[in-house]
């Protein structure tokens, strides 16, 4: 059985739907960030950079149990455990790998500055919302560009990258506007097609439950954000 600490953030999404996929049994345990369960001494034994996700699987290597955090380490775990989801020919796998790692290194953090930008910072950010929302862009052109002459991500098979990918690319109308998926045809094919799969429904199914047991940002107290964030009280700077 796999243990699954989260919310419903874009990098949990991700590890939903790769339990989902993998028909691996799993159970959920709701992590509370916007009141900084995250911070609690239990939950940093299992991640001492205090983030969601964070997987235990009690049958891991050698029967034994074992604690991965990280989206992308879980989905590159998972999928090994399996033998699902990654190609095993060298070439094919690491051109999952490398698009595995734009998500990880350029998609996720450049629409989560965006959106902290936007959404969470101060007044007097212009620049600061100029240069997110344009690499955000940017980035989706990559992607779309590569969709073009792709069904997936790393080619014609469905795996790692596009479930990694999926749930931030899925989220450009809330992010940007109604038509800005109109944009990019093919990541708007691409979504689509993700979105069909049964395995992706009841993923976002169960990431609506845990949506209406963990407190969203829009109620969350003034200190548990600075917290989250490092700012005010618990600014370095």
């Amino acid at each position: 059985m796999i243990t699954l600490y989260g919310m419903g953030s874009p990098n949990v999404v991700k590890v939903y739907i790769a339990l989902e996929e993998l028909g691996l049994a799993y159970t959920v345990a709701p992590v509370d960030v916007f009141t900084g369960k995250q911070f609690d001494a239990a939950f940093l034994r299992l991640n001492p950079n205090a983030k969601v996700p964070v997987i235990v699987d009690s049958d891991g290597p050698g029967g034994k149990p074992y604690t991965c955090f990280e989206s992308g380490a879980i989905l590159l775990y998972l999928a090994e455990k399996t033998g699902k989801l990654l190609p095993t020919e060298t070439a094919a796998k690491y051109d999952a790998i490398q698009w595995l790692m734009t998500q990880m290194s350029t998609v996720g953090p450049m629409f989560g500055q965006m959106v902290h930008f936007i959404r969470f910072a101060p007044a007097g950010n212009d620049y600061a919302k100029s240069r997110y929302i344009t690499q955000a862009l940017r980035v989706t052109e990559v992607v779309d560009r590569r969709l073009a002459d792709n069904a997936y991500l790393a080619g014609s098979e469905y795996g790692v990258a596009d479930i990694a990918t999926h749930p931030w690319l899925r989220n450009l109308p809330m992010f940007m506007g109604p038509d800005a998926m109109a944009k990019f045809p093919n990541v708007a094919r691409w979504v689509a097609a993700i979105d069909a799969r049964p395995a992706v429904q009841a993923a976002l199914a169960k990431v609506a439950e845990v949506r209406t047991v963990t407190t969203q940002f829009d109620k969350a107290e003034a200190e548990a954000m600075d917290k989250m964030f490092g700012r005010g009280a618990y600014a370095a700077g």
